[in-house]
């Protein structure tokens, strides 16, 4: 969730939410993970997992050599490159997502999330409507008749 937080997916924040919920996530940490970094809800562990994701998906990706050491010496390589495929598949489903104009199907409405700071900055949303674009679509899905 981190990584459609950076990118601003609603869609992908809100489907997050509640496919994690019945595996026992806490509502919190999932509430929380557009404003991690003041949120006192995760281990350092799992901070070090939501630097990554939004490093990844940062573009040019910024990870550091630090944050990658960290991580592998918490995970080991297999779990580690496990990671690194997940953020990236996540990252090319956010992205798909906004670019096809998906936006929040309200599985979110009965909690507040808040934006993230980079979202906020850029004009992205991590709550329902996203982007401009991905409220209104891409160009070619707009002309076409509904």
């Amino acid at each position: 969730m981190a990584t459609a937080a950076s990118i601003g997916c609603s869609w992908c924040m809100d489907f997050g939410y509640r496919a994690s919920r019945p595996e026992g996530i806490d509502a919190r940490k999932l509430q929380d993970v557009p404003v991690w970094r003041e949120s006192d809800a995760y281990t350092s562990l799992e901070r070090d997992f939501l630097e990554y994701a939004e490093a990844m998906t940062a573009n040019p990706p910024e990870v550091t050599d630090e944050l990658a050491q960290r991580l592998l010496r918490a995970l080991g390589e297999a779990a580690y490159l496990e990671l690194t495929a997940m953020v990236a598949v996540e990252d090319l489903r956010s992205r798909i997502n906004a670019a096809l104009g998906l936006t929040s199907l309200g599985f979110e409405d009965h909690r507040e999330v808040p934006q993230s700071p980079s979202a906020a900055s850029s004009g992205r949303s991590g709550r329902s409507g996203g982007t401009e674009a991905c409220r209104r679509g891409p160009p070619a899905l707009r002309s076409r008749p509904r």
